[in-house]
């Protein structure tokens, strides 16, 4: 398929008829109709079937579609990169972090750049640290913030900031004296959590020692992200380990935020490729990170 066959090919599927599909392209009709035919001639199958007025996409045309549509994607990005080469202060921001970071720490950051550069165009995305990784190497992203080690041979990780695992409860579940230090692990033996199903290795290890506690902590739900714990303990519903960055989002209004006393830091890691080293727009988005990050854990 040549590039004006797939083009058009994407107008039809977008729009379910030719005649939308050449408004779509800015060509009329007939040459629409003359170019689909051309390249379902050289692909030797038909590309859709007329329905009820409108045209399908045959069996084949469905197996192309994915395929077709990261073409298009690709071009789209093709554009948006060449018309910001051409501006000095406008270099284009792609980063991608956990969900945990996406609350506050990412979007206030981004802000705070366009301030300083408001001709950057910025595309932010959350994602788990393995696909992260896999997205940067893949040219997807060029940022990644993680509470992850990422361990990948093509990627460098600069630690931004580190902080504590924490453990959050419901409102007045602890005395002030009490909030004032770390929890010991052997004080959640018997009591009510919230358990973090996460496959990465912050959560194996927070499970790994739970594990060790006697009698166990009583887990009667389970969540895949911090998020949902934070809002299942605020409800009510027990204690759960968060990281720090989760544990800053409340106030004694909402939960109770205590240190988990473990010789265990979390650091928030900047995740980019070797290849690629970071332009000026990158490097003040990652020290604007950074100090965020500082002052949301800085103590109270």
């Amino acid at each position: 398929m040549r590039l004006r066959h797939i083009e058009l090919f994407h107008a039809v599927l977008t729009t379910g008829s030719l005649t939308g599909a050449a408004d779509l392209l800015n060509i009329s009709q007939p040459a629409a109709s003359k170019a689909l035919q051309h390249a379902e001639h050289q692909l030797g199958f038909a590309l859709f079937s007329r329905v009820r007025g409108r045209l399908q996409p045959t069996q084949e045309a469905l197996l192309l579609r994915h395929r077709v549509e990261k073409i298009i994607q690709d071009l789209h990005d093709l554009q948006r990169l060449t018309a910001n080469i051409g501006r000095a202060e406008s270099y284009p921001l792609r980063v991608t972090c956990t969900p945990t970071l996406a609350q506050a720490l990412v979007p206030d950051a981004t802000t705070l750049l366009r301030k300083a550069f408001p001709g950057t165009t910025a595309e932010l995305f959350t994602q788990h640290s393995a696909q992260m990784c896999e997205s940067l190497m893949l040219h997807e992203a060029d940022i990644g913030l993680t509470l992850q080690d990422a361990g990948h041979p093509g990627l460098r990780q600069e630690p931004l900031c580190h902080g504590h695992v924490m453990v959050i409860a419901p409102p007045g579940w602890w005395s002030a004296a009490e909030l004032a230090q770390p929890l010991p692990v052997t004080a959640l033996a018997d009591q009510p959590m919230i358990g973090i199903a996460m496959q990465d290795a912050l959560g194996r290890m927070l499970q790994s020692q739970l594990a060790q506690v006697v009698p166990a902590p009583q887990t009667s739900v389970w969540v895949q992200t911090y998020q949902l714990a934070y809002s299942l303990v605020a409800q009510g519903e027990g204690l759960a380990l968060v990281d720090p960055f989760t544990a800053s989002r409340g106030s004694g209004e909402t939960v109770q935020t205590r240190p988990l006393k473990l010789q265990l830091d979390i650091v928030l890691y900047a995740v980019y490729r070797l290849d690629s080293p970071l332009n000026p727009v990158q490097k003040r988005f990652l020290d604007l990170v950074r100090q965020l990050a500082q002052q949301m854990l800085a103590p109270a």
